[in-house]
């Protein structure tokens, strides 16, 4: 066993399990209404033949043989809504994969990835998929990427995928570890993932040449706790953008379990290199108060968390926050300071914001329509104000008055304490949005603890834009 200096894996094992590494390999996994996609590899056998095997979960059956031919293969004419275990083996007996799981159903949206909560092929890092990250690349590919969450778990393992074909089909690239809470994007001829080692571990950033399938060993631009106990960077993949000729972040810093968070920013000159820590800046971490105007009753609110990045109106920086206030209908807005980037932020507002307080949203500038957009879930029902079952579009032309303008998912026939679409990213495709989908359904654990990563597009978005 080698040391090893880089960040990405196929696969990634621990080390007292390594291996796995040389083992046959199911690295992606996409059920449908009655069949059940994977995607497979074996990089240290001999073409000497693989075969699938397949059963329904937590039966004697036998399992049922099918030969494999191809990186890909379909188990079809399956049992609707029925959970089924599956590994593939080398002909020759010298080795299979793990026993992986997966539930029949129909799916919402496109599948990218899948993981059954008993799934225990990611065990040390989690059991469900978290933090959905989307980047176009100049080729004209996409990728998407997801941690592997579980609640006080390792939380370390990042999960790539790639479509060539605009968001159709998807297949395995890479996986990095440790890289939690991962935000993918392009600059300057090169793909970046900024992103902490574990929940409130350090800050990573990592650099891809060849469009994410091998990665730079990660620089370290703050250090963290390294334990989900611990005071260190929070971050979900929120947006990275450009004003003038510097590179912004938002970052929040602390933990639940110490009191809460306060928010900032970091930045770095875009002509500066990325990969070095010191080139990276961060404002000073302004806590939450609830004397300011038009915040909620005091002590009902946790204060600001996981923002936005973005240009105002007037062309300065700020930060646009979810607002952890269940039923308030508001997104706290914090300004910052482009001339002097190391001053902490200071209050500028609160936005009125269905869709603000609940979950984290992507927010970003639409500069053809002249319009802020974000994809929010959406309070239906006073009843249940932390429903995460209705994703909506959401569009403000002065970032201060949101108006929710499409609804995307809706299903509030559903439980929703047991389904949940949300943390989606976005981009901007010409006239449609791509968005990528933390997807909670069709019995998943909860409705956070998603097992599905789905890809959506809404088509010519800007038809929705409300008349000045």
């Amino acid at each position: 066993m080698r040391g090893y200096n880089g960040w990405s894996y196929r696969p990634y094992s621990p080390y007292d399990q390594i291996e796995k590494r040389f083992l046959p390999y199911i690295c992606r996994v996409a059920p449908g209404e009655a069949a059940i996609e994977l995607e497979w590899f074996d990089a240290s056998a001999d073409d000497g033949g693989h075969q699938l095997y397949f059963r329904k979960y937590k039966t004697d059956d036998e399992f049922i043989k099918q030969e494999l031919t191809a990186p890909t293969c379909t188990i079809e004419q399956l049992e609707p809504d029925c959970d089924y275990e599956f590994y593939v083996a080398r002909a020759d007996g010298s080795g299979s994969s793990d026993v992986r799981l997966a539930r029949t159903g129909k799916p919402v949206g496109t599948v990218v990835n899948y993981l059954h909560p008993d799934d225990e092929c990611y065990a040390y890092s989690g059991r469900s998929l978290c933090s959905p990250s989307i980047v176009k690349l100049p080729s004209g590919a996409l990728l998407a990427s997801m941690d592997v969450f579980a609640l006080q778990a390792p939380q370390n393992l990042t999960l790539i995928y790639r479509s060539d074909d605009n968001g159709e089909h998807w297949h395995f690239v890479t996986e990095l570890f440790p890289c939690f809470w991962g935000k993918l994007f392009y600059h300057r001829d090169a793909l970046y993932m900024l992103a902490t080692a574990t929940e409130y571990g350090d800050l990573l950033i990592g650099k891809s040449a060849d469009e994410g399938k091998t990665w730079s060993a990660p620089v370290t631009i703050m250090t963290g706790a390294g334990s989900w106990g611990g005071r260190g960077p929070h971050k979900a993949p929120m947006p990275v953008t450009q004003l003038e000729n510097r590179l912004y972040t938002a970052i929040d810093y602390g933990s639940w379990s110490t009191g809460g968070h306060r928010s900032g920013l970091i930045s770095i000159d875009a002509d500066a290199d990325l990969m070095v820590a010191e080139n990276w800046v961060c404002t000073g971490f302004l806590p939450y108060d609830d004397s300011w105007e038009g915040a909620a009753p005091k002590g009902k609110s946790g204060g600001g968390l996981e923002g936005n990045a973005v240009a105002g109106p007037d062309g300065e920086i700020y930060n646009v926050l979810r607002y952890q206030m269940e039923d308030y209908g508001k997104a706290l807005v914090l300004k910052g300071n482009k001339n002097r980037p190391e001053e902490p932020l200071q209050f500028h507002s609160f936005a009125d914001f269905n869709g603000g307080s609940n979950a984290k949203f992507d927010l970003l500038y639409d500069e053809p329509s002249g319009a802020y957009w974000a994809i929010v879930n959406e309070i239906v029902d006073e009843k249940t104000p932390t429903q995460r079952n209705v994703l909506s579009l959401a569009v403000s032309r002065d970032m201060q008055h949101f108006k929710i303008v499409n609804r995307l998912l809706d299903y509030r026939h559903e439980n929703p304490a047991d389904v949940g679409f949300q943390y989606v990213s976005f981009l901007f495709d010409g006239d449609d949005i791509l968005y990528l989908c933390r997807t909670g359904f069709n019995q998943a654990k909860n409705m956070h603890d998603a097992n599905y990563s789905t890809f959506h597009r809404i088509e010519r978005f800007r038809q929705y834009l409300p008349k000045e």
